[in-house]
């Protein structure tokens, strides 16, 4: 099964890169090189070919190459979902982004409908035990690969959340401010807790029978008290909680305030719990699965960035993730700070060297 895949990459004037090309043959890519020498940057450029922020989440203003300042620029051809694409996204210095697909410009959420992306960095190895916070946009990302309406279902509910939150902080009591914006907030809210329960189902379903080398997790969505799911009783929950947003100054009780619980199933012990090694691989088994569950629905596996992943695996484990990522077909694009990492992906992949020259990132196929 072949996947989706990114044939050539270009960048330009994007972080540490002031100008790099690179071509791609859909075979798993290696990106070798020490520490900041601009690995990571590359797969946040690519990760912006996806709807939202990138995996580092940043501002457009904190991408472009400094001390230039100008801007940056981030251009693909795309083997993408049924056809292939030229792609490019970019921002012009104090400008928002922009994207252009096929040489007209179009939404983020657009890049969601052409392709799908997952991704992995050593930011999340805290994920069992940061704040819900984390948890919820890892389970928005998974969420978004599976209904790329997921992303306009998000931003709808928080923009209408942020205007009555204005409203609670200015003691403003009138029923009919507030009823416009439950109304909003209840029709997005239901959609984004019909779209994280099927997520989360098809997450569960793809773990089952699965041979891999990864351990089985057990997934819930959980919230303090209640959580209403349907349109009626989310604007009826928030009706009823005005008094005691009024007195906190903010929604108590919605969709933002869920959160993913995460049991290790053969040990049944909660992810928070876990050592650190079974809570990266508690991680990568769910991104496998989220791939698997995708290239059964889309008949082509989605494209996986791996940042450092082999770093924090023993020998055989990453034998096994590279055995899985070729068994699916994936371009997953890996970074590590040596070639032996990858030494068992063999001829299955390509290998590009990255390097720092005066502060200028070099990158050539080895």
């Amino acid at each position: 099964m072949s996947g989706l895949a990114i044939t050539s990459l270009s960048l330009s004037h994007f972080r540490s890169h002031r100008a790099a090309r690179l071509h791609f043959d859909g075979r798993p890519v290696a990106l070798v090189g020490p520490n900041g020498a601009g690995k990571t940057n590359v797969l946040e450029a690519v990760s912006l070919l996806s709807p939202g922020r990138g995996l580092r989440r940043a501002g457009v203003d904190e991408i472009a190459r400094r001390p230039e300042a100008m801007g940056w620029k981030v251009g693909a051809d795309l083997r993408g979902i049924g056809a292939a694409h030229e792609v490019e996204t970019w921002a012009e210095a104090g400008q928002a982004r922009q994207v252009r697909i096929d040489g007209k410009h179009a939404t983020q959420a657009m890049l969601g409908r052409i392709a799908r992306m997952l991704w992995l960095v050593p930011a999340m190895d805290r994920l069992w035990i940061e704040a819900a916070e984390g948890r919820r946009r890892f389970l928005d990302r998974m969420t978004l690969s599976f209904a790329p309406d997921h992303a306009e279902a998000v931003l709808a509910y928080e923009k209408a959340m942020r205007d009555r939150n204005r409203l609670l902080k200015d003691q403003v009591t009138d029923a009919h401010w507030y009823g416009v914006l439950e109304a909003q907030m209840a029709a997005s809210g239901a959609a984004i807790m019909a779209h994280r329960r099927l997520a989360v189902a098809r997450l569960l379903a793809a773990q089952v029978g699965a041979e891999t080398a990864f351990p089985q997790a057990d997934l819930a969505i959980v919230a303090e008290g209640d959580l209403p799911e349907t349109t009626d009783a989310l604007a009826q929950a928030f009706a009823e909680g005005r008094r005691r947003d009024l007195a906190a100054g903010r929604t108590l009780i919605g969709p933002h305030r869920a959160d993913l619980a995460a049991r290790f199933a053969a040990k049944d012990v909660a992810a928070d719990q876990c050592s650190t090694g079974e809570q990266k691989a508690l991680l990568i088994s769910l991104i496998l699965a989220n791939a698997r569950a995708l290239a059964a629905d889309l008949g082509v596996a989605p494209i996986l960035l791996l940042d450092e992943v082999a770093a924090h695996l023993d020998a055989d484990r990453r034998a096994a993730l590279y055995d899985e990522i070729c068994a699916l077909g994936a371009q997953a694009l890996m970074t590590g700070t040596g070639a032996e990492l990858f030494d068992t992906l063999g001829a299955r992949g390509q290998t590009f060297a990255v390097a720092d020259e005066a502060g200028v990132s070099r990158i050539s196929e080895t």
